[in-house]
Order: C-alpha cells, then sequence, then structure tokens
C-alpha cells in the first residue's frame, strides 16, 4: 500500500489540484472506466498542467490509492485510536460516502477489476488472524473481505438507502453470523 502523500495545511494550490483530479476523476471513470482513462484525460478535465500532475503522483493508480489508502487509514487508526471495530467500520463507511461517486464509478460495471481486488485483498490482509476459525489458508479473511466489499457495492447501487452507521452495523451483523456459524 503506497503511503498518502502529506500536505502542509497551508499549501492551498496542491490542495485544489488534487481535490481537481479527484473530481476530474470519478468523472472519467463514470463516463469510460477507469482503464481507458489517460494522465492526459485527468489534467484535461481537471485544467492542471500534467507537470502538476506527475508533482502529485506517478500514474492514475497513485491516484486511486491515495484516496483508498486514506480510508483504510480512516478504518485502521492508530495505536492511540480507542475506536471500536464497529465505529472504525462506520468511520470507513462515512469514508465511502464521502467519496460514493468515486467507489460506485471504480466498483460498478465501469469500474476497475484491480481496485476491486486490490480492496478484498487490503480488507482481507486487515482481518487475518483476527476472528476465531481463521485459518492459515485464508479461507475467513478471503470471504469476510468479499462479504465486505459486497456490502459497499450494495449500499452504492442501491443510491446508500440508510446511514453509513446503519450500514455498517448491518454488514457487522450478517459478518458476524457468518464467523459464528465458522466456529
Amino acid at each position: 500500500m503506497s503511503r498518502p502523500q502529506s500536505v502542509p495545511a497551508s499549501n492551498v494550490r496542491i490542495r485544489r489540484t488534487r481535490a481537481l483530479l479527484r473530481e476530474a476523476l470519478v468523472d472519467l471513470i463514470e463516463e469510460r472506466g477507469l482503464d481507458r482513462v489517460t494522465v492526459g484525460d485527468l489534467t484535461t478535465r481537471a485544467m492542471v498542467s500534467r507537470a502538476a500532475f506527475y508533482r502529485n503522483y506517478r500514474d492514475k493508480y497513485a491516484l486511486v490509492e491515495q484516496i483508498f489508502d486514506e480510508a483504510m487509514a480512516e478504518m485502521i487508526g492508530d495505536h492511540t485510536d480507542d475506536r471500536t471495530p464497529g465505529e472504525r467500520w462506520a468511520g470507513f463507511f462515512r469514508h465511502i460516502d464521502s467519496y460514493h461517486r468515486m467507489y460506485r464509478a471504480l466498483l460498478g460495471r465501469k469500474g476497475s477489476p484491480w481496485f476491486a481486488d486490490r480492496m478484498r485483498v487490503a480488507l482481507a490482509d486487515m482481518t487475518t488472524g483476527h476472528f476465531p476459525g481463521d485459518s492459515a489458508d485464508g479461507l475467513v479473511p478471503t470471504v469476510l473481505a468479499g462479504m465486505f466489499v459486497q456490502s459497499i457495492v450494495w449500499w452504492l447501487e442501491q443510491e446508500r438507502p440508510c446511514p453509513p452507521e446503519e450500514i455498517a452495523a448491518r454488514s457487522a451483523r450478517l459478518i458476524r453470523a457468518v464467523i459464528e456459524s465458522d466456529t
């Protein structure tokens, strides 16, 4: 996982460039799908120079990774984070909600198998070793990650019919039921 590049709060130009590129990315994914989006398309749509793009990202995948890494960092927290797993999961859904157009585009019909796989792997890695019945072959984390992603996809495809906290709680109950049936 690449680390999000920190931006000094005072650097308005960098924050503006990144916001414009993110918005352009979402628009273009919705229109064409991630695989058909080029850096040139992004810079033209965002009305920023290629040099500005490359000062911030190595390629379009780095842009997508940064957004996803921010979501994972929100969910995982740090060693001083005293939130419960449920609160962290709700925070992850709040992030998804904030970028719902991008996630719906990346995980939808014109989406990116690369991104969906990356999300499943990151979520599986996060859950490895944390559940009863978790075996060395990785079956439980892999199945749970698939359930996490499908919960997100369902919620987005249904136009987010409930608040992030509710879908987080509903998906957590489903996942708990699977875990309990495995023990």
